[in-house]
């Protein structure tokens, strides 16, 4: 695993090289064919085994894990424009208008997940992306989104508890200065 760091105003050359989007994650499969996004990434790992699926076969079970992966990844979305609007566009060039519209979008899928999270839902892709998505909100403290929604947060910490989580931490500072600004300094990750 190779850490990147990426910013939509700093091309990483790199990640270009094997993404025509500039974004992680990219995968470098062995016979050198280049995945990148994360549902094609794990749609391919899924198929590698014959284990428990990530991405369940039967019809109703993998519409519902795909309904909640694109939920997540629309949560990231509209939590990665909060980010932006709140903290790393400047200061000059913020719109309050835009970042309250993204601010409700976070908001209402939150109230989406509080109201249909179920206790027993298996690990899925749907589930695995959920948590990854609030676990970003939560680390870059984006929204309090377990406040005043007891199933949501009750959920997600059973979810962080898991082995799992504790291997993956999130971690790193967004850099979106030009690289010559930082001279040569110990250069912090960037995770959004």
């Amino acid at each position: 695993m190779i850490h990147q760091e990426t910013s939509p105003v700093q091309r990483n050359e790199q990640v270009f090289a094997l993404n025509p989007l500039g974004k992680v994650p990219v995968l470098v499969c062995d016979d050198g064919t280049v995945l990148f996004d994360s549902s094609v990434i794990c749609e391919y790992l899924d198929g590698l085994h014959d284990g428990d699926k990530l991405i369940p076969s039967s019809s109703s079970p993998r519409l519902h894990a795909l309904l909640q992966q694109a939920v997540a990844m629309g949560l990231a979305d509209a939590g990665i424009a909060v980010r932006w609007e709140s903290e790393r566009r400047p200061a000059a060039m913020r719109w309050a208008p835009l970042l309250e519209g993204h601010l409700q979008k976070v908001a209402a899928t939150c109230d989406y997940l509080e109201a249909s999270m179920a206790e027993d839902d298996p690990v899925h892709i749907g589930t695995i992306a959920l948590a990854t998505a609030l676990s970003w909100i939560e680390f870059r403290q984006v929204y309090d989104f377990c406040s005043g929604r007891p199933q949501l947060s009750a959920w997600y910490r059973r979810f962080c508890a898991r082995a799992s989580m504790h291997a993956t931490p999130l971690c790193g500072n967004t850099i979106d200065q030009p690289p010559s600004a930082h001279s040569g300094a110990a250069r912090a990750l960037a995770m959004d």
